[in-house]
């Protein structure tokens, strides 16, 4: 019986983590370590005058489905090929959030012989990073609602305009709304409010834009709070909130080191969610990496048309990063799932759905170009993949002029990605492109958000409703409308349509309201219905997670 993720990582003899430290080339000594296998990196290693010296791939992925496309294990598996072949090579990922992990995913860590590792720490709790974040965002709540109630120093703040909800690391639909301040006058004024996951925090997607402490301040005091009775705009700052915000976050800020299966140098910081945040690690995170290795593999969550396109749009124009090269992981089963295969299915030859369902990864092709980045689609092997449907995935793609390479890394860790990493050390330093964003930050909050929807969903047209046309109204007379965009959407579909699998066409996107996170920096269209507060599913990971005496973990996936 083959062994599971979790008994695989329990299996490796971990090297400490000053040994990675030095690997990588920081000074003995001067990592902050959290007991023998973790650390985080302090501030003052990161080296400007290195990043653009070195080479940063993006792993993507085709729309998610629910076979799975495994764009984490990819990732960690691409980074210890590229060591492999001599490349000093360091894997950057988001943290695990605790709902996912005791919900449906049940671990967010990679799988097989592509693992960050310790694999247990990782997905439960780390180094306290979510923790902090969920502090400091609560801290901002209560001092919203402790304005509110107060008489002496009230900013005249109307509850009615406030959408700052509370947050925890949890999946519990229950909370999504809630009244607040019930129990007579000392316990607050009663308001309708409720929590996110903190994974949907501004403050996480703050923490993962940020470039260092001052920035950090900066843009937690521009969070935008509400209006005042008379109309006049509150941001945290006005609360006097950002400093003490900061301070929760001191040492969230700093990037965490762990390792691989194989001792590749592993980078894990920050996690907003791709849906209706960035959806990528900590720029800070990112600049670690490149301070100190040839090349920097990442990952950004969901499909192309979500995390990958806001990591080009708002993060690389943020930090001013410029990636080499785009890896776009697809797997055989996914690709049938698309073509209207039913998912019970999925191990079992069906080229009719294949041929149906790879336009959806053609779509995602020509997504990459559009932002004028060579990419090279790796194909996630799995053991029912039939040699006839390989080929036809690799023919497919380079008749669009594009190269694809069998990644069999959850078997085979970094052996499985050798000619892959051969592909990706070619595309990257023959690669004639120039990264170019899709569009002008100064144009119309309109017209940034429907190129994106017309030329990376494929959409024929956007519509508004009547309360999304008063929040543009509203951004106008904030003076945010420079801002870029973060498009909220479901990550099932092209479109904002969960049910339209493959590559919908013909389809209107429908803009339903958008929000405001001036500190994150960005707008937020939200189209379709998105949950910022999952619920578990009927057999929830949490049931088959358990500890042992001697304090081994078990049962994550």
């Amino acid at each position: 019986m083959a062994k599971t993720n979790i008994e695989i990582a329990q299996s490796t003899k971990l090297k400490p983590i000053e040994e990675i430290a030095l690997q990588l080339g920081l000074p003995e000594g001067e990592i902050e370590l959290y007991g023998r296998y973790k650390a985080k990196i302090p501030l003052h290693f990161l080296r400007p005058e290195k990043i653009d010296q070195n080479r940063l791939i993006l792993v993507s992925a085709i729309s998610p489905t629910p076979a799975g496309e495994g764009k984490t294990t990819v990732s960690i598996g691409l980074a210890q090929g590229l060591n492999r072949l001599g490349k000093k090579t360091t894997v950057v990922l988001r943290e695990p959030s605790l709902g996912p992990v005791f919900g449906m995913k049940g671990g967010a860590t990679g799988g097989g012989y592509s693992q960050v590792l310790p694999m247990e720490d990782i997905n439960l709790h780390f180094n306290g990073d979510f923790a902090a974040v969920e502090k400091a965002h609560n801290l901002l709540a209560a001092l919203i609602d402790n304005n509110i109630q107060s008489k002496k120093r009230s900013l005249n703040l109307d509850p009615r305009t406030v959408t700052w909800r509370r947050v925890m690391d949890m999946n519990d639909r229950s909370l999504r709304n809630i009244i607040v301040g019930l129990g007579g006058t000392a316990s607050g004024i009663p308001r309708e409010t409720g929590f996110d996951i903190t994974a949907a925090s501004e403050v996480m997607a703050i923490l993962c834009l940020a470039e260092n402490i001052s920035d950090l301040k900066t843009r937690m005091g521009n969070i935008f709070i509400g209006f005042t009775f008379d109309k006049k705009p509150i941001y945290a700052r006005d609360l006097k909130a950002n400093g003490a915000m900061a301070a929760l976050l001191k040492d969230a800020i700093k990037p965490n080191l762990v390792q691989t299966i194989e001792g590749t140098p592993a980078i894990i910081h920050g996690g907003p969610f791709a849906n209706i945040a960035q959806g990528t690690n900590s720029v800070i995170a990112t600049k670690m990496g490149l301070s100190w290795s040839e090349y920097v593999v990442t990952e950004a969550g969901f499909g192309f048309d979500l995390g990958a396109e806001k990591f080009f749009d708002i993060k690389c124009r943020y930090a001013g990063l410029y990636p080499s090269a785009v890896v776009l992981v697809a797997t055989i089963r996914a690709l049938k799932y698309h073509g209207g295969a039913d998912l019970k299915n999925l191990r079992e030859p069906n080229q009719e759905a294949l041929a149906k369902g790879i336009e959806n990864l053609g779509k995602h092709i020509e997504n990459i170009k559009l932002f004028n980045i060579c990419p090279v689609v790796a194909i996630n092997r799995f053991e029912s993949d039939t040699e006839e449907e390989i080929r036809f995935v690799a023919d497919y793609c380079s008749a669009k002029g594009v190269q694809a390479e069998v990644a069999d890394v959850y078997a085979k860790g970094g052996e499985g990605a050798l000619a892959l990493a051969r592909r990706v050390i070619l595309t990257a330093e023959k690669c004639p492109g120039e990264f170019t964003p899709l569009y002008d930050w100064n144009w119309s909050v309109e017209k940034k958000i429907e190129t994106i929807a017309r030329k990376v969903y494929g959409a024929e047209a956007v519509d508004y409703t009547p309360k999304a046309k008063i929040h543009l109204r509203k951004i106008l007379d904030l003076g945010l409308q420079n801002l870029p965009v973060c498009i909220a959407k479901t990550q099932k579909s092209l479109s904002d349509n969960p049910e339209l699998l493959g590559r919908p066409k013909d389809f209107v996107v429908t803009v339903r309201e958008i929000e405001i996170a001036a500190g994150a920096g960005f707008l937020i269209p939200i189209t379709g219905e998105i949950m910022r507060m999952p619920g578990l599913p009927d057999e929830p990971a949490a049931e088959h997670i358990d500890i042992d005496e001697n304090g081994h973990i078990i049962g994550l996936f």
